[in-house]
């Protein structure tokens, strides 16, 4: 079970390590007309980052972290749920990012550079309440 736990935390790191600089790349690409070469570095760095760290992190941080849930039988336990729910948002965010970089991929990004600060902050706040859950298990 240690190993599962080790496991889930590493994928973690990874994941929330991928959330916190895409939005921090998308800030900067979005302040670069679209076609130029700052534009076309911006779309080659944001599309490796979803695709060989954010993507498999996620996965991996999923895949463990319900297998851990199964093994130490927590399924009943209220603070799990909790858990589990800002996992879902955060596994929504990381769609958003997703879509955004397909879309700055194709040149037409929908949003201001502002609206990426404000989008860098989610995962923040996400993981601050993730852990206070599971380390104070609080209901």
């Amino acid at each position: 079970m240690l190993t599962v736990k080790a496991l889930h935390i590493i994928s973690l790191v990874a994941w929330m390590a991928a959330l916190f600089y895409l939005p921090r790349l998308m800030v900067y690409h979005a302040d670069v007309p679209p076609g130029s070469p700052q534009s076309e570095t911006f779309k080659v760095m944001e599309r490796r980052l979803l695709k060989a760290i954010a993507n498999p992190a996620m996965i991996a941080t999923w895949i463990f972290g319900i297998t851990l849930a199964t093994m130490e039988h927590a399924w009943p336990e209220h603070w799990l749920h909790a858990k589990l729910l800002c996992v879902v948002i955060l596994s929504a965010v990381h769609m958003g990012l997703a879509r955004w970089v397909r879309l700055f991929g194709a040149d037409r990004n929908p949003h201001s550079a502002r609206f990426y600060r404000i989008v860098n902050e989610i995962p923040t706040l996400l993981l601050v309440i993730i852990v206070f859950l599971v380390v104070l298990k609080p209901f």
